[in-house]
């Protein structure tokens, strides 16, 4: 184990000393001083929302609101340090929160829950690192956005029904080891046990935070929502009808301690840990790159996984728990004027200063009102919107099953990084699915007057004709390669001479090549005559390699070249001398097609049809 954190530790040292860019150096060498004061308005409203909705989180996560507040400090304050994005703000996350949760439910109550917890948050930034190292930015793209649309939605859902039992001021024994549903069913079989005080505050809370946002969406709706019930607390002694409290909270900085590594731990909660990782980078990057579409700034991906796991790392070592970027404290960043990434790191320092002197009120916050901002918050999490787009795109299609069984999977599983495992693996399956089919395009020439090549369907072939080009597209890869050969094997009798168009494709394995040979053989044993064209330089070695030239000749591939239809014209040429078209008395339509494409010498006349459709 040793050996192992020696191994990471030169990992990150070797990947800071090489990358002598850190994004905040660049930031202070170009500081102006009129940027200070944007900065930091937009630091104190970022801090007015943190502050309620960190500790909000924190519920969601099963710990302590002081945990909140730690890594809404340390992990804002390091991400905006390293990261890619100006704006970016990160911290404790509703969808985190909930993922650690998950991970975590079978753990709280013991000894070493909160080991385990700092533990992960490690592992988190240290796959996050790793992710950074390896240049793996793009592979983010393989998370679609449907999968994320559906586990959002399914994690508001689950976020609010979470906070039932704490809205309605009802006690669940062992709270802790139980999943939402079946807290969600407690609530329902209990609901006698209701306190109409707690209700009545925490439906004040929503009903707040719904005016300022009618009002005016730049005003702090989470914190009125939070301090306007405080005083009715204190004013009418609610505590004492039952109300629960936030309790007090240490008025300190959040403290060192080292993270407890041991193998039985790492095995433990490694499984959270790489959902919580891509789950969370996903977030950083599609809010970033959201952003920065108005902003105009460059995100680089692998310098944004850097700066979240250096974020997530080093907030380990303060307890805090796994975090990622905040689309909401992130937008507010953004609109209310912040130019730097200062602004993120003030931010987090003014929380700080928040903790130290002001913590001793926040022990009047009650927990029902931080329910009603989360059920709030839950419900903001369903895009509406995108989901409306995603199933009018296709009730069938891959998106809006792979959106549907995230949804799915994420209320009812019991272990959500096991939703996101299935949503990404479905994605995958899915988009292979819709990616094994070939696009073959059927040309032949027109049977009626005039010279041109008209695309037909490959059922409506009945008869033989002259003249076939088959038109490949696309990646021909070993997944699609038994699609390819059925579609071929059903026109190796349908033509005199077959062309084999291959301008469009991108590229080519082995076990397609394969699938081509046996098509070029089977059309050489039945008599026909099979020529190649548009074949791009990159594939003539692998041609060659494979002895395809030899079986169809040299003389019958012609390679793609500059100009336009060029490969295609020579091909004809060739299918024409084939065919011996200049010996016919009687000239067929291919025939005729095939002179005036051989015999164009500038004019604008019959050749023009035959390119345009090739």
């Amino acid at each position: 184990m040793v050996i192992t954190n020696l191994i990471l530790k030169g990992v990150i040292t070797l990947y800071l000393t090489r990358f002598k860019y850190i994004p905040l150096v660049g930031t202070l060498k170009n500081y102006k001083k009129e940027y200070f004061s944007k900065d930091m308005i937009a630091a104190l409203t970022v801090a007015v929302v943190a502050i309620p909705q960190s500790m909000a989180y924190a519920l969601i996560a099963g710990v302590n609101p002081v945990y909140g507040l730690y890594t809404a400090i340390v992990s804002t304050i390091t991400a905006s340090i390293f990261g890619s994005s100006k704006h970016l703000i990160a911290g404790p996350t509703n969808a985190i929160a909930l993922l650690v949760a998950g991970s975590m439910r079978n753990y709280m109550g013991l000894d070493n829950a909160y080991q385990l917890l700092f533990l992960m948050t490690f592992l988190v930034g240290a796959l996050q690192i790793l992710f950074g190292v390896m240049k793996l930015g793009k592979v983010i793209n393989f998370v679609s956005h449907s999968v994320i649309v559906g586990f959002s939605a399914g994690a508001g859902v689950l976020i609010a029904l979470g906070q039932l039992s704490t809205l309605l001021s009802i006690s669940i024994k062992d709270s802790a080891h139980m999943v939402t549903t079946e807290k969600f069913y407690y609530v329902m079989t209990h609901l006698s046990q209701t306190n109409l005080y707690a209700l009545g505050l925490g439906v004040m809370t929503v009903a707040l935070m719904l005016i300022c946002k009618k009002l005016n969406k730049n005003l702090p709706g989470a914190l009125i929502g939070i301090v306007i019930p405080i005083i009715f607390i204190v004013t009418f002694a609610l505590e004492k009808k039952g109300i629960k409290l936030t309790g007090a909270i240490p008025s300190s900085l959040p403290p060192f301690q080292m993270v407890q590594f041991s193998l039985g731990s790492i095995k433990d909660v490694f499984s959270g840990a790489i959902a919580i990782a891509i789950i969370g980078l996903v977030e950083a990057i599609s809010i970033s790159k959201t952003i920065s579409s108005t902003s105009r700034q460059k995100i680089d991906a692998n310098q944004e996984f850097i700066g979240q796991g250096l974020a997530n790392a080093i907030s380990s070592f303060f307890q805090c728990f796994p975090g990622s970027g905040s689309f909401s404290r992130s937008a507010i960043n953004y609109s209310n004027g912040a130019v730097t990434r200062l602004s993120g790191i003030m931010s987090g320092v003014v929380v700080a200063i928040v903790l130290v002197f002001f913590a001793q009120y926040a022990k009047f916050i009650p927990l029902p009102c931080l329910a009603g901002l989360l059920i709030l918050t839950g419900y903001g999490l369903m895009d509406k919107k995108e989901i409306k787009h995603i199933i009018k795109a296709g009730k069938f299609k891959s998106d809006s099953i792979a959106m549907c069984v995230t949804f799915l999977a994420t209320i009812l599983l019991p272990d959500l990084d096991y939703a996101i495992y299935t949503g990404i693996a479905l994605s995958i399956a899915l988009y292979l699915k819709d990616t094994n089919k070939v696009p073959v395009r059927i040309l032949i020439p027109s049977q009626g007057k005039g010279s041109q090549i008209i695309e037909k369907k490959m059922e409506c072939i009945k008869e033989k004709v002259d003249i076939l080009i088959i038109e490949l597209e696309g990646n021909l890869y070993f997944g699609s390669a038994e699609d390819l050969g059925t579609k071929l094997d059903g026109l190796v009798d349908k033509a005199k001479v077959i062309i084999l168009r291959m301008k469009y494709v991108t590229s080519v394995d082995l076990t397609s090549l394969k699938a081509l040979q046996v098509f070029m053989r089977t059309v050489k044993e039945s008599g026909g005559i099979l020529i190649i064209s548009g074949v791009k330089s990159e594939f003539s070695s692998l041609l060659k390699n494979s002895n395809l030239t030899t079986d169809i000749g040299d003389d019958n591939i012609f390679m793609a070249e500059n100009e336009i239809f060029a490969s295609s014209t020579n091909a004809l040429e060739r299918a024409r001398a084939a065919m011996s078209c200049d010996l016919d008395g009687q000239k067929s339509a291919s025939c005729t097609l095939l002179e005036s494409v051989t015999n164009f010498n500038g004019s604008a006349s019959g050749t023009n049809k035959t390119s345009a459709s090739l």
